[in-house]
């Protein structure tokens, strides 16, 4: 797993806004898997990071939450991203590609079970649809008198 897929969601954005808004101060590569640089933080502090691309439970941040510990924090993104713009390029696009199938899959589901259910109903005589349906509206009643009472 790398650097972005290790980072927890609020450190993720937190490192794009970060890059976003220019706080890398400076940064030099290394060698082709890593990067050192100053970041600046919230507060005006700057933190010195180093970013291991191929290893990144080895890359290191000054900052409170990182300090001694084996975890990627905002700091570690921006300078991952002021080093290698396209990474978060090719992340971004991704997430919306699975985002997108994940609603073209949504919609498919959701007319198949209207297909079933459509099917299920013309297969019912009249009365027995008029309980379902009296049914239906009593649960509806019920979840919004619950929605009310909860709010």
């Amino acid at each position: 797993m790398g650097l972005i897929e290790l980072a927890s969601s609020k450190s993720f954005w937190r490192g794009v806004d970060y890059y976003k808004s220019n706080k890398v101060i400076s940064w030099k590569k290394n060698d082709e898997a890593t990067y050192s640089g100053t970041v600046k933080g919230s507060n005006g502090e700057q933190y010195e990071v180093y970013v291991d691309v191929e290893h990144p439970r080895k890359s290191e941040c000054s900052c409170p939450f990182a300090q001694d510990k084996r975890v990627i924090c905002k700091h570690m993104l921006a300078l991952y991203f002021t080093a290698k713009p396209k990474a978060l390029e090719d992340y971004l696009t991704e997430m919306e590609e699975y985002e997108h199938q994940l609603e073209e899959e949504e919609e498919r589901r959701s007319i198949e079970h209207e297909q079933e259910l459509m099917k299920k109903a013309k297969s019912m005589s009249k009365s027995d649809l008029i309980e379902e349906l009296v049914l239906a509206w009593l649960r509806i009643e019920e979840i919004e008198s619950n929605r009310y009472y909860y709010e």
